[in-house]
């Protein structure tokens, strides 16, 4: 993917070369799983600022320049890509903006929480309800919050 002229990117090919290196040394010791790891962060981290730097092109001829590089959820708590997040905004001259390391948490809570204020809603689905992979920021209509209940 390096290099490429569009921004897209999947760590999926990343992974399952990861596992299947793994599984070409196996049994593995503790070095091995040491070694994997770095190694992984590292490429991911080299793919992460590839894209970025394609994305940001992109932004600029199509937008004009940004005002802010934003990074979130638990991704931006790893120091190895907030560092490359911070000099890739200083490069392109803008602000990175992230909440400190320790309040980036995984999505899962995130997820946990909407579908805690869906249910108070009585918003249920059933298990075959499919998912919205690509939902348009467009689709979605704009509703005041519900009044919450004291306790």
């Amino acid at each position: 993917m390096l290099g490429k002229p569009n921004a897209d990117f999947s760590l999926s090919g990343l992974k399952t070369a990861l596992r299947l290196e793994a599984e070409k040394i196996a049994p593995i010791s503790d070095q091995d799983v040491r070694d994997l790891c770095a190694s992984f962060q590292q490429a991911v981290v080299d793919v992460v600022a590839d894209r970025l730097r394609a994305g940001l092109k992109l932004f600029r001829e199509r937008c004009g320049n940004p005002t802010a590089l934003v990074a979130a959820g638990g991704v931006a708590a790893n120091g190895a890509l907030r560092k490359v997040l911070h000099r890739l905004s200083f490069e392109g001259g803008t602000l990175l903006v992230a909440p400190p390391a320790a309040l980036c948490t995984d999505n899962g809570a995130m997820i946990a929480w909407a579908g805690a204020e869906r249910l108070a809603l009585g918003l249920v689905d059933t298990l075959d309800t499919p998912p919205h992979a690509r939902w348009p920021l467009s689709d979605l209509v704009a509703r005041p919050a519900p009044a919450r209940k004291a306790v």
